[in-house]
This record gives C-alpha cells, sequence and structure tokens, in this order.
C-alpha cells in the first residue's frame, strides 16, 4: 500500500500541476496494482474529489467560473455520471474503456499547443455542449474519471473562453462528474463502498498532499509545458500496459 500511496502522490501532484484531478491514472495504477476492478471506480473518484476540491473553490472565487454559460455542460453529465456509476460492467469492458481513455488523454495532452486557439468563439447549436457534457459524465461514471482532461480541448477548439476560464470550469465539472460518478458507484447496493474506501485509507492523504503541492506548482514559475509533456508520457506508459492486459484478456476468451 506504501508503494501505491507514493505513486498516487506523484499522479495527484502532476495532473494537479496541469488542472485536472487524475482520475484516470488512478484507476489504472489500482488496475495494474491488482485491485478488484469493482472497486477501482469508487477510489478513484474519491480521490478525484479529494485534488480537485481545493482547485475548484479557488477558481470559483476569483471570478473564473461563469455560472451562467456552464450550466449546459452539468445538465446532462452530472445525472449520466451517476447512471454510470450505476451500471455494471465486465471486467474486460471496464479495462478497455480505462485503456482508451488513457490513450485519448495521452494524446490530447501532447498536442496541447495545436489545439488551443486565438479568436472568437464559434458558434454551435445548442444541443453541441448538454450532449458533449453528458457523455464524458457517462464515461465518467462507469470508469471513475473526472472528464476534465477530455471537456479542456473541446473547449479550446470552441475557443469558448480564456484559459483561466476553461481550467476552472474543467475544474468544477471533475468535482461534479466525481461526486455524482462516486454516489452511483455506492449506491450499487452491494454494501462495500464503505469497506473499499476504509480499506484504502492512505491513498487519500496522499493525493491530498500531492495535489496541494502540485497546485502550488502549477502557480508559480515551473513551466507548465514540461510537466504537461511528463504528466502525458506518464498516462501513455499506463495506457499501454493497460492495452496489453485487455489484449490478453480477449485472447484468453477467444481460447476459451
Amino acid at each position: 500500500m506504501s508503494a501505491l500511496a507514493a505513486l498516487f502522490f506523484l499522479t495527484a501532484l502532476l495532473y494537479a500541476a496541469v488542472g485536472f484531478g487524475g482520475g484516470s491514472t488512478y484507476n489504472a495504477l489500482l488496475v495494474l496494482a491488482g485491485t478488484d476492478y469493482r472497486a477501482v471506480p469508487i477510489i478513484a473518484l474519491a480521490c478525484n474529489v479529494i485534488v480537485v476540491t481545493v482547485g475548484s473553490w479557488r477558481f470559483a472565487r476569483s471570478g473564473n467560473v461563469d455560472w451562467r454559460r456552464t450550466w449546459p455542460l452539468f445538465a446532462l453529465s452530472v445525472p449520466l455520471a451517476w447512471l454510470g456509476g450505476r451500471l455494471v460492467v465486465a471486467e474486460t469492458l471496464f479495462v478497455g474503456l480505462l485503456a482508451a481513455s488513457l490513450f485519448t488523454a495521452g494524446i490530447l495532452m501532447l498536442w496541447q499547443p495545436r489545439w488551443q486557439q486565438d479568436g472568437p468563439p464559434l458558434v454551435t447549436a445548442r444541443w453541441v455542449e448538454p450532449v458533449a457534457g453528458g457523455i464524458l459524465g457517462f464515461l465518467a461514471g462507469i470508469v471513475g474519471i473526472g472528464g476534465g482532461i477530455f471537456l479542456a480541448p473541446l473547449l479550446y477548439l470552441l475557443r469558448w473562453g480564456t484559459p483561466r476560464s476553461i481550467a476552472g470550469t474543467c475544474a468544477i465539472f471533475i468535482l461534479a462528474n466525481s461526486i455524482s460518478g462516486l454516489a452511483g458507484q455506492l449506491a450499487k447496493g452491494d454494501g462495500t463502498g464503505a469497506d473499499v474506501l476504509a480499506e484504502h485509507w492512505p491513498l487519500f492523504p496522499a493525493v491530498a498532499a500531492g495535489g496541494l503541492i502540485g497546485a502550488t506548482l502549477g502557480s508559480s514559475r515551473v513551466d507548465p509545458k514540461y510537466v504537461r509533456l511528463l504528466t502525458a508520457l506518464l498516462i501513455l506508459y499506463v495506457a499501454a500496459q493497460l492495452a496489453m492486459r485487455f489484449y490478453g484478456a480477449i485472447l484468453e476468451q477467444v481460447a476459451i
């Protein structure tokens, strides 16, 4: 548990430095550590809530969250995150979804300078933001991520707002979906959620410390470009490990 806590601390530090929670990588580390896949989203979402709570409060307090503009993103994402959390999926599907999510997230972080564009906001249909938020919320509930790492590129491509307003919106998005998804996971009815959280309690102070340090470093003179690059490489590495595990599971099923 101590080695896993150290990895969680590092993950929280890196993700918080670039404005995210780290749920995707917490999931991957837990799966690779042999944790029961049914417990994985519960732990990851709880860690997400811890890491992004302070960042969300800071962004909201500094006026970088426009609630009037953000509500369409939450209209479907929050209920669908709860629904995704309630959904029971097979272990192979869970690992495959997680590997695909991590790979996509890593590529998006590597290509971030390309999708950060200047100019006036792009005009889109009113349904785009609610539907996009709903899809990300549903994914968040199933696999235990916040969805902000996928929302950020979309908002940048739409030229939705300033970098700080986008970061603040993503932080609130991660927090809301993580809480809703966690509630869905805990409501599955097997009664093991509290035991899972109690058993893995050392991970929670680890991510709290890492998130606090990462947020401090991210707001200082540390160049976010290098932090983002290191985080993307970490994500792609664990995605490759999960993809190999997923491939092995598929081969076993075919052989049977």
